[in-house]
């Protein structure tokens, strides 16, 4: 079979990856308006029970990290179509446990399993998405997928509120949830492909490219490759050529001060979107926000998020990663901030879109910043491992909120935790990262 790589000569795949990371978002995104929203009133929560309330979000971020890191190896030994299937049949339950919950368990359970989906169907859009594309279009690549999920946030946040105020909120969810799943599951078995072989290609040709004219099929394979002695020589001293999976954890961990830098940033702003699902949806709705217009609310920042990461992922592919990685941090710790020193809907709007902006700046380049220097025989395992940190931040983060809020009473000094962590998270970016493009940075 003649592999080829880059955007335009896989644009039909890349695009049904694309719908299915869209399925991904507007999966989550059926639980992040409605649910907190009427988690009193529907769901049984007593009021201002911060603790109780955040602990649906710590269960999903907790499963999610640890799915995030699993899917990563099981897709180097399994295939990324394989996991990808499977994280599509775990999302099967989750809306029927929603629509028939009897008590705030319930909700939990929902989101453990919604977790354990996540993780192993968004990792695998990603991952397969970077087998096929060259270096130098990470960044959009990954803006793209990122695009395309938080749009699915934002839409399934709305179309959920609509459906609960025509339908009831538990029908609603299940008719959207149900509807989306059974299409994605569908969708995986017919046009998904199977791209381990791209990325176990592209290591076997740096050895045979010197005999290889710019001509042949294997020509994409020899592009790709030219930043692979970049980036191996950065890793010549410390990582071994079949790296295991305590040698790849520890060095994105703490061993590289870069990687650590970029996980502990993940871990971090995940903090932000912890708060927009647990803390965002009572603190409108208690100003007196119609459930709709706190959809709305909601939505504008998943849909700046979403949308503006068609164009921050293709300029970090331009200018490089490192600089829209901490002024990201920053921007959203100030906007984090300004949602709680104004009044009006006009005001809250503002915030958010401000807030969207500055994590499209940062999260598809986080990610892309990890792929620059991970060689492909280990680059899944990266990505698990960077997701795994992110998205234990969910877990940490909600709990971190709900606690503070619980210990003062008052919901704000929860937007102020926030923003107190991003702007010290972006300062440690800032001062162990570096900028990563290959084609702008080459030093060792």
């Amino acid at each position: 079979m003649t592999l080829k790589y880059g955007i335009q000569d896989n644009k039909t795949q890349l695009l049904m990856l694309l719908l299915q990371v869209l399925l991904v978002g507007l999966t989550i995104g059926m639980t992040r308006t409605v649910v907190p929203a009427l988690a009193e009133s529907d769901f049984g929560v007593p009021k201002n029970s911060f603790l109780l309330l955040s602990a649906f979000v710590v269960a999903f971020g907790v499963v999610k990290g640890v799915m995030n890191f699993v899917a990563g190896r099981m897709s180097e030994r399994l295939g990324r179509k394989k996991v990808l299937l499977i994280g599509w049949w775990v999302a099967l339950p989750i809306p029927i446990m929603i629509g028939f919950a009897s008590s705030w368990n319930w909700i939990v359970a929902a989101t453990v399993l919604l977790g354990i989906n996540q993780g192993l169907t968004w990792s695998m859009t990603q991952t397969a998405s970077l087998d096929l594309t060259l270096a130098k279009e990470r960044g959009l690549t990954l803006g793209l997928n990122e695009f395309a999920g938080y749009v699915g946030v934002a839409v399934a946040g709305i179309m959920t509120a609509y459906l609960a105020t025509l339908l009831g909120p538990r029908q609603g969810i299940l008719i959207f949830g149900t509807s989306v799943i059974v299409l994605a599951i569908f969708l995986t078995l017919v046009g998904v492909k199977e791209t381990l072989t791209w990325a176990q290609q592209v290591v076997i040709q740096p050895h045979s490219s010197q005999n290889t004219s710019s001509s042949t099929p294997l020509s994409g394979a020899a592009s790709q490759a030219n930043t692979l002695s970049t980036t191996l020589a950065r890793y010549s001293q410390g990582v071994s050529a079949q790296p295991t999976t305590l040698e790849i954890f520890t060095l994105m961990s703490w061993r590289d001060k870069r990687l650590m830098a970029f996980c502990q940033a993940g871990l971090v702003e995940k903090f932000v979107d912890a708060l927009v699902w647990i803390i965002y949806p009572i603190f409108l709705y208690q100003k007196g926000l119609s459930l709709l217009n706190v959809g709305w609310v909601i939505s504008f920042y998943g849909l700046v998020w979403g949308g503006s990461q068609l164009f921050t992922g293709s300029l970090s592919d331009h200018f490089g990663r490192h600089l829209l990685n901490v002024v990201g941090m920053w921007i959203c710790g100030a906007s984090v901030l300004a949602m709680v020193l104004g009044q009006g809907i006009t005001w809250w709007i503002s915030s958010a879109v401000i807030t969207g902006l500055g994590m499209a700046m940062l999260y598809p380049n986080l990610s892309a910043a990890v792929a620059d220097i991970s060689l492909p025989t280990w680059r899944g395992s990266a990505i698990g491992i960077y997701r795994f940190w992110r998205d234990l931040g969910y877990g940490i983060g909600a709990f971190g909120l709900g606690l503070v809020a619980h210990l003062t009473g008052q919901m704000e000094s929860a937007f102020w935790l926030v923003a107190l962590s991003m702007f010290v998270s972006g300062g440690v970016l800032w001062y162990f990262g570096e900028e990563t493009h290959p084609l702008i940075n080459s030093e060792q």
